[in-house]
């Protein structure tokens, strides 16, 4: 059965979103997650699994090749991009100025409404209750709310097609990375976004980008 990483976190309640937004965040999830392996092919089948037909699927499956999660061969088919290790270094080194960038403008720019989300957010972290996967999925959802709260379509596009990439090959070595610590490397950043300290909420980011780079240095 397909679980979501968190389709709600993207935009807003699934059922509420168009049917190639949801298309796309299935197959996106399921992509992340290694539901749907390297180098696996997409069946015409997924679209049962899914209960959506060849349009939506059709619209999902090109945004993705754009973000390099799939591939498509004439004549072949469309296959799950494969997953290339020595990326990982070169998406963090853009990740380390895109993430700290996204909360430095997340701290100027995060609404009333923003600021009572990141604050529910704050308490999630807080009774986090451990756990790789669902650690893992926490900071999903940290990420990708940070950046819907730094107001710029353009930078959340960006940093959401390299956080996907990373979160591929974190997946792979999930039984071999230490839990995220959240309480210590999230949390403050959190707390910083939404005091409104721009300066200090950017060198958090950077610094969990980093921290979390060397822990997957370490497992390769």
């Amino acid at each position: 059965m397909f679980r979501s990483v968190n389709a709600d976190s993207d935009v807003g309640p699934a059922s509420e979103l168009p049917m190639a937004e949801r298309a796309y965040i299935a197959l996106r999830d399921m992509i992340v997650t290694l539901q749907l392996p390297p180098g696996s092919p997409l069946e015409e089948a997924i679209g049962t699994r899914l209960g959506m037909g060849r349009t939506p699927l059709r619209e999902a499956i090109k945004r993705l090749e754009a973000e390099s999660l799939v591939v498509i061969y004439p004549r072949r088919g469309t296959f799950v991009a494969e997953v290339n290790l020595t990326d990982h270094s070169l998406i963090s080194d853009v990740r380390r100025q895109l993430e700290g960038h996204a909360a430095y403008r997340a701290a100027e720019r995060a609404t009333d409404d923003d600021r009572h989300r990141l604050r529910d957010l704050a308490q999630t972290v807080r009774n986090h209750p451990g756990g790789r996967e669902a650690g893992m999925r926490l900071d999903t959802l940290i990420h990708r709310e940070v950046y819907r709260c730094a107001h710029n379509r353009y930078l959340e596009a960006n940093l959401s097609q390299y956080y996907n990439l990373s979160l591929r090959i974190w997946y792979l070595f999930l039984d071999r990375l230490p839990e995220v610590d959240h309480t210590a490397e999230h949390l403050p950043m959190i707390d910083a976004i939404i005091a409104g300290q721009a300066d200090l909420a950017g060198e958090y980011a950077v610094r969990h980008v980093s921290h979390f780079e060397q822990s997957v240095r370490e497992a390769l």
